[in-house]
């Protein structure tokens, strides 16, 4: 089925709007005593916002590789019975290196689309590190950032 159902106002709005989100440790600051974290998102997460926004059948995603070896997502959303596509590259992570660089590629992407820009306005935090672990003040490893920043905001009366 085509996607003549929405409007490109309606699909840019529902591929833009917020998702959940998680933080991780991007890089270490001051000796390796502070992890500067970011927000990120999910794949599957992109999955769905692109199944809600436009339907299962109205984008499509392959990949290849450059003429320097980068890894290109080529994500195509189906608007109006045309194929648009947008591209961008991936880098592959240090666990799981091949699934990591495709995930990265495809959330990239999904970024031209409008899919997770809204991260890109979350300042950066930080929390301390030892042995390259987040802990919280008393020293104990936070074994969930997500948890211990979201527990932080509902505390400071801040929501995420």
């Amino acid at each position: 089925m085509e996607n003549k159902t929405k409007s490109v106002a309606e699909i840019e709005k529902a591929l833009k709007g917020n998702i959940p989100y998680k933080w991780k440790i991007q890089s270490f600051a001051k000796n390796d005593t502070l992890g500067v974290c970011v927000a990120y998102i999910d794949a599957r997460d992109v999955m769905d916002r692109l199944d809600s926004a436009v339907g299962i059948e109205n984008w499509q995603d392959s990949y290849y590789r450059d003429s320097s070896g980068n890894l290109v997502c080529k994500l195509g959303i189906r608007i109006n019975g045309e194929w648009i596509y947008k591209e961008d590259t991936g880098v592959s992570g240090d666990f799981e290196k091949e699934k990591s660089e495709y995930s990265d590629a495809f959330k990239r992407s999904a970024v031209k689309w409008g899919i997770g820009r809204f991260l890109y306005d979350l300042d950066m935090r930080l929390v301390r590190v030892a042995n390259k672990k987040p802990v919280d003040e008393k020293g104990v490893v936070i074994k969930d950032l997500t948890k211990y920043f979201n527990l932080l905001d509902k505390n400071n009366g801040e929501s995420n």
